[in-house]
Parts: C-alpha cells; structure tokens; sequence
C-alpha cells in the first residue's frame, strides 16, 4: 500500500513538472517473469522515479549506499524496495557488494524486476560513461533460463526546466546467457565482460551520444528548425529518432566534408541571431500563417479562455508564488551549478513547499470561516488554483508569442517573409547533404 500511494503521489508529480512525457516501446515489456532494466543516467534521482511511478510492472532498484542515510530519502528507497549499492568513492577504502548482488539475485528468482544504472552515477557527459560489471554479474550468477534484460533510454528536452519534456524508450529484451558458475556464484571475467559490451551496445541503440557536447547542442537547435518546418505537430519519438539520424550524418561528414558542418554552423548561428534580435522563436509563423479572420477567431479563443480563468489564476499566483521562488532559489543553491540535481531538488522542495501553502491557506479560511471552509479551501480551492494560474500563464505566453509574431508580420512583413526563408533554406540543405551522403 506504501508503494502504490508513493508512486500515485511522484507519479502525478512528474506529470506536472514536466509538459509532455512520452513512452516508447512499453510492448517489449514482459508482464511476468524475471527482468532487469538497464538505464542511461542524466537527471540523478529523477531518472529511478520515471521508472519507478511509470513502468507497468513494480521495479527494485540499486541505488547508491548514502541514499539510504540521507533524511527523507532515504525513507523512499527503502519504500521502493530499493537495495544499496556500495561504491569506493561513497567508502572511502575497498567495498564489498557481494550482500547486494545475493539480493538483487534472489529478487530475480522470484520473477521480479530489478533496474540498474550500469554507468554508477548521474552525469551530464555527451556520451555514456564506460560501464561497470555489476549489471552482468548479477545476471550471469542468477543462472536463470529465461532471464531477459531491457534496455531503457532516458532523454530530456531541458532537464533542469520545470514544464520541459521527458521521453523514456524502451529498447529490445534480450536474454542472458547460461554461464559457469565459480564457487562464489560468479560468471568467468570474459563471459561478464562479453554481457557488460552487450548492455552497452543495447544501451547504445536507446540513447543518442557524441564526442561533444557542442555537437549534441547544434542538432538539438537544428531540429527545432526541423520540427517547425513540418506540416503537422512532432511527437517526442519522432524528435528523438531524428536526432539519432543526424548524429550519424554528422558524423559521416565530419570525416568526409568538414566544410559542409561548418557552411550549416554558419548558415543556424546567423539565423538564430536574426531571431534573437526581433524576440523570435525557431517556432515562429510564417507571413502564410496569418489571416484576418484567423487572427480573430484565435484572439477571441485566448481572450475568453484567459478571462475565464483569471480570478482563480490570480489566487494560484499570489498563493504558490513564494514556494516557486523559494523552490528556484534553493534548486540553485544547493546544486551549485550541476546540472544534475536541480530537477530532483525541485520536485522535492515543491511536493513539500506547496502542501504547506494549500494548508497555510486552509488555516487561515478555517480560521475566519469555520473548520469546513477550511478543509474545502486547502483540499479542492488551493489545488485548483495552482492548475488555474499554470494553464493561464503557459496559454498567456502563447498568446503573446503569436501576438509577437502578428506585430511582425503587420509591420515587418519582409523580415518575417526573410526568416520564414531561412528557415527553409537550411532545412533543405540539410536535407540535400543527407541525400548526398544517402
């Protein structure tokens, strides 16, 4: 019942932090029988809490040792059935996991599922750390017929932005072969090697890697170009398959045509520029996708949508204000400028700080009102208020991009014609160099 009511409560969490979180490749999970999940690591403790409130079979993890000491969370590994993993840098001097690959071990042969991060820590590197053993340690020394490891893929769009977006793919199982066993219940060092390279490459197929970050950087900017260029709206999953594509073009023609990367570097960095200076967006209208009437209907749409929700907006803003700043501020502070933690230190702080408003307000109604007030003011009002002025803000913001873009179009109507073009331009190139290079 503990599990069910923490993964309820994280899992409607995550869907409020992030706008959008698209699963792919749910079907290749099985719904019995024993399984190990391997994943990449970008997001520190966000990363085991997708898995853990959105996979659709309960999961045990290996999390780091100090985890279990650390106040708070400690209380929710355990709740997840979590087992520690000691790790040299966490002990200071040898460290022996023999206790934990026998209960990682013993979880499997009961049919369950166990997930592990085979990189052993939360990075922001452009490609995958080189993996530890453990994974196939484990595996091998189960000696289970029938033991399948899936692995999972995690990518996020901006992953220390609240109301960004996630994607989780799951990649083909495959099964773990039979090896002998020493006298300890260990694989041979080859045959875990052997398993080690395949969990790489599997994890491999699931993420997207480069040598830089930079890299990694330019296509994330040239899809955008791509994405706003389409006739109908991207998935996460097409994003993400598109990325994949051009890494590998990239870097075919770094080795065969440098110029070409450089003449496109070029080509977006000067787009981009344009776009800075008149407040624009990769995502802005085009002088085509702007009418007269159109612009009406939709300005009627917002306006009445936004008056609509404007009292208890207005209420959610005042009164979740304070936690949202203290939240940013302390994300900051505490991660001192690793990318890693800010997300896992927000959604924390927020399922802390906003509970407590929505009861500070309770108090106070109950208190001038009656004890029914109360509950009714920090139960249904104060939840609803915070939905209100999230949904108001974020739709004000898109009006006021397309308000943006109807000022350019009535007064700047060339330049917007221009950029509009560029847009294009580079698209096509892009495409062209992808034909020549098939």
């Amino acid at each position: 019942m503990l599990r069910t009511a923490v993964r309820q409560v994280f899992g409607v969490a995550l869907r409020i932090f992030f706008r959008r979180i698209e699963i792919v490749g749910l079907d290749h999970i099985p719904a019995s029988g024993p399984l190990i999940f391997v994943l990449n690591h970008p997001n520190a403790l966000i990363d085991p809490v997708f898995l853990l409130c959105l996979a659709p079979r309960p999961v045990s993890f290996l999390a780091k040792a100090p985890l279990f000491k650390t106040p708070v969370l400690g209380w929710l590994v355990r709740a997840f059935d979590s087992i520690p993993v000691y790790r040299r840098q966490d002990e200071a001097g040898e460290v022996d996991n023999q206790d934990t690959f026998r209960r990682a071990r013993a979880l499997l042969e009961r049919g369950q599922a166990v997930a592990i991060f085979p990189e052993g820590t939360s990075h922001s590197d452009p490609r995958l750390k080189p993996l530890k053993t453990g994974a196939a340690r484990i595996a091998l020394g189960t000696a289970l017929d029938g033991l399948q490891i899936i692995p999972a893929g995690l990518y996020y769009d901006d992953k220390a932005s609240f109301r960004s977006d996630a994607l989780v793919v799951y990649g083909e199982p495959f099964l773990v072969p039979r090896a002998a066993l020493d006298e300890r219940g260990e694989a041979g060092a080859d045959e875990v090697h052997a398993l080690t390279r395949r969990i790489e490459q599997a994890l491999h197929d699931v993420t997207f890697q480069a040598d830089q970050a930079e890299v990694l950087a330019l296509i994330a900017r040239v899809s955008r170009i791509f994405a706003a260029t389409s006739e109908s709206p991207w998935s996460l999953a097409d994003g993400f398959d598109l990325r994949r594509r051009m890494i590998a073009g990239y870097n075919q023609l770094r080795a065969a045509d440098p110029a070409a990367i450089a003449a496109i570097q070029a080509r977006v960095a000067r787009y981009e520029r344009d776009l800075a200076a008149l407040g624009l967006a990769p995502e802005h209208y085009g002088p085509a996708d702007f009418s007269l009437g159109g612009s009406l209907r939709y300005a009627g749409r917002s306006a009445a949508a936004l008056l609509l929700l404007l009292p208890l907006a207005l209420l959610g803003t005042a009164l979740h204000f304070p936690a949202y700043w203290i939240t940013d501020l302390l994300a900051w502070r505490i991660a001192r400028g690793d990318q890693d933690m800010p997300a896992t230190i927000k959604l924390l702080t927020a399922m802390l700080l906003y509970p407590l408003s929505w009861a500070a307000l309770g108090v106070v109604l109950g208190l001038q009102l009656g004890p029914l007030a109360g509950l009714l003011a920090g139960l249904v009002l104060a939840p609803l208020s915070a939905a209100a002025a999230l949904r108001f803000w974020e739709r004000f913001a898109s009006v006021g991009a397309a308000a943006r873009g109807l000022l350019m179009f009535v007064t700047r109507r060339n330049t917007l014609a221009r950029l509009h073009a560029d847009r294009l331009a580079i698209r096509a190139a892009i495409v062209e160099l992808a034909r020549r290079m098939r």
